[in-house]
């Protein structure tokens, strides 16, 4: 497996692609001697010369003319003139910025290309263009340099690379259920090896997980700040942070690490398998701590009681209630004939993460990613943040123009802010659950702009034209979508690490 062993081929660099700068008006060239150089050889080929009749012409040693053919020196202006005079064109037309022909037009761009950074940065030998270099080979470098560049600029100027990724993620997952037998199998593999069936899975079982696995490990004080946990596959050790203070059970991030290499998982090779392998290493220790026989047994009980919550499956098996609401999705189609859908929101209301099979409709954007678009004000998941009782799972009926849907909620605090947490399902599936007898009810008209996107009339009468606010810079907005096969991950910073603890 591939796993932190970069394969050549995969970017330009391991994981980070170096982007070429603009160049500044400022410091831009006076002469473009890539071009000067091209329509020199064209003009002195046209003329039936040779480099030595030409030299002989402007009194300059063969060597120089090449270098200079060749676009690796810049002639002065005497020189300049004496090349016009002999090749019997005007300086203008020596000068001109168009290439004589498709080949000269061709052999300029590769040169330019192959002297650019993002070439550099490949590591690979350059092409030497002569005219004894077929036109078709030409064209296919071109042709790889405009690819190359157009992916580049696509992940580096805009994040739309990722919300592409994440809109066919999302189908993928509705057409499945989000349901994975492949990873289930995994992970009964894994619990079956230590002895595990049912009930909360204790650090000791984890621990002789990763160990059954080969694995030691390794809790240190200095993991990057990139990283949630780092895998050493030469020296077989998994590193985790001391901190206790995380927004993220230390027992599933051991998991997914052990999932990565459970699973076989190669390097990515772009955004969509970065992504797709979060969701195969979320679900396979999510498939360890909640295992499919007896979290399915204890869903069919609160079915048939009609008493299924979301905060049951988390006491009984001593997750988190994000975990336990995503374990629902998972297992609710395919063994209880449910539809269901989830949100995972900010307090500012921004859709953080979202699932549905359900028929609800998520505001998405053009490419059909939900992340990053706003939920409406009137469900459950925004409103359930001004509940003042934070104790008890918040429930309301939610009637949208695709139907009445019925959802239950939680708030829970981290690092970044207060999310709420809520798993939805259509009105007909609701007498299955307990929060049913609800009175809390809402209407939703999304994604009709009248609904919560403008302002009521009567406000806007009282201070459209009277209101300047100033709003709060999200740096996120501007940046680049991070980098390389593991977005964000610091390659050297990694490295380093492993290399100061491998001899301790």
């Amino acid at each position: 497996m591939h796993f932190f062993a970069y394969p050549q081929e995969m970017s330009p660099s391991s994981w980070n692609h170096k982007a070429a700068a603009p160049p500044s008006s400022a410091a831009a060239p006076e002469l473009d001697v890539i071009s000067l150089g091209r329509r020199v050889r064209h003009l002195r080929k046209a003329a039936g010369l040779t480099l030595d009749d030409l030299s002989a012409a402007v009194g300059t040693a063969p060597s120089q003319l090449s270098l200079i053919e060749n676009g690796k020196r810049e002639p002065k202006l005497g020189l300049l003139q004496q090349l016009a005079a002999a090749l019997n064109v005007g300086i203008d037309q020596l000068l001109g910025s168009e290439p004589p022909n498709r080949r000269a037009a061709l052999e300029i761009e590769l040169e330019r290309y192959q002297r650019s950074p993002i070439y550099e940065s490949l590591n690979l030998p350059k092409i030497r263009i002569s005219s004894r270099l077929p036109m078709d080979v030409l064209e296919s470098m071109v042709g790889l340099q405009h690819e190359l560049e157009r992916k580049l600029n696509e992940q580096i100027a805009t994040p739309e690379e990722a919300r592409r990724a994440n809109g066919e993620l999302r189908a993928m997952m509705r057409e499945r259920n989000n349901y994975f037998p492949e990873y289930e199998a995994e992970a009964q593999k894994v619990l079956a090896s230590v002895g595990h069936t049912t009930g909360p899975l204790s650090q000791h079982v984890i621990a002789d997980i990763a160990a059954h696995l080969g694995f030691s490990l390794h809790h240190v004080g200095d993991l990057p700040h990139s990283t949630r946990s780092v895998t050493d596959l030469k020296n077989h050790r998994i590193y985790l942070t001391q901190n206790q203070r995380t927004d993220h059970d230390p027992r599933s991030v051991l998991l997914q690490a052990l999932g990565h290499y459970v699973l076989g998982h190669q390097t990515p090779r772009n955004y969509g398998d970065f992504l797709m392998q979060r969701v195969a290493t979320n679900y396979f220790a999510a498939a360890l701590m909640l295992p499919e026989k007896a979290t399915v047994e204890f869903l069919q009980k609160a079915k048939q009681a009609k008493e299924i919550a979301v905060e049951d499956i988390r006491d009984a098996f001593a997750v988190s209630y994000e975990t336990a609401a995503h374990r629902f999705t998972n297992l609710a189609t395919q063994h209880l004939d449910i539809r269901t859908h989830f949100q995972k929101t900010h307090q500012s209301g921004i859709i953080f993460k979202a699932y549905e099979n359900d028929g609800v409709t998520f505001p998405q954007d053009h490419t059909g990613a939900i992340e990053g678009q706003p939920s409406c004000k009137q469900w459950t998941s925004r409103v359930v943040f001004d509940v003042p009782d934070k104790f008890r799972a918040y429930c309301q009926y939610t009637d949208t123009p695709a139907g009445t849907y019925w959802c239950t909620a939680r708030t829970e605090r981290s690092a970044n802010g207060e999310f709420s947490l809520s798993v939805g399902v259509p009105y007909a599936h609701v007498k299955w659950f307990r929060g049913r007898d609800t009175t809390e009810r809402s209407k939703s008209t999304c994604p009709d702009e009248n609904c919560c996107k403008r302002p009521p009339a009567e406000l806007a009468s009282e201070w459209a034209g009277n209101a300047w606010p100033s709003a709060r810079a999200h740096s996120h907005l501007l940046a680049a979508m991070p980098p390389g096969a593991f977005p964000g991950v610091d390659e050297t910073e990694v490295y380093s690490f492993l290399q100061t603890h491998s001899g301790s």
